[in-house]
């Protein structure tokens, strides 16, 4: 099942397809996962960030004042628990001065749907871009909660990034939120009757967390 949207960016890089086949691999032990989790994320990072808005200044050179570009603006990691814990230090490396949110949003597994148990946001001064970092994109229950928290918030620009989308995910959050830019390493083919991704690459919070 393919998936195209103008909102939606699947990440091509050579580099992207080694990790993932890692990822996937169930043979894969808890410390490498990790590993291909935090090269991923930082692949994803770096495309994420691509045409973030910058402000123009001047800086001094040991030789000589040169213009220079500095990121605008105020930025927010927000981590989906606990597996976008996996994610966070990747984004936060490029982007060592963004403030980190956490969102707890975990799945019932008997009605997969969203089930909210942290959230810390204030009730002002949003940040100007929010980015959500979390592996797995599957029925899109946990990410439409997270956008409608951030935007109740009053945050102005949403991003997404996930290391795995199925297209019925993808298809409810373009269709509820066109607005928020979707980035992810793999689109895969489906969901299974329990609602996991296929072929997908097993739960990740557990493979990183090695939580079996």
């Amino acid at each position: 099942m393919q998936f195209q949207h103008p909102s939606v960016t699947p990440l091509q890089h050579s580099l992207a397809q080694h990790h993932l086949a890692g990822l996937r691999d169930s043979a894969t032990p808890p410390a490498i996962f990790r590993q291909h989790v935090d090269c991923l994320a930082s692949l994803l990072a770096a495309e994420l960030t691509r045409d973030l808005p910058l402000q123009s200044g001047t800086v001094q050179t040991p030789m000589e004042a040169t213009p220079a570009f500095r990121l605008k603006g105020r930025l927010a990691i927000v981590p989906i628990l606990r597996a976008g814990l996996g994610m966070t230090d990747a984004f936060l490396r490029l982007l060592p001065d963004a403030e980190v949110r956490h969102l707890g949003i975990c799945r019932d597994e008997a009605t997969a749907m969203p089930v909210e148990y942290y959230q810390k946001l204030p009730d002002f001064n949003p940040p100007d871009v929010a980015i959500i970092v979390d592996p797995m994109l599957a029925t899109g229950g946990s990410i439409l909660h997270a956008v409608q928290l951030l935007k109740r918030w009053g945050v102005p620009q949403i991003r997404f990034a996930c290391l795995i989308a199925a297209p019925e995910g993808l298809q409810q959050l373009t269709s509820v939120h066109p607005d928020v830019q979707v980035f992810a390493a793999s689109i895969d083919r489906q969901l299974n009757s329990r609602s996991y991704i296929l072929p997908g690459l097993g739960d990740a919070g557990d493979r990183i967390f090695n939580t079996p």
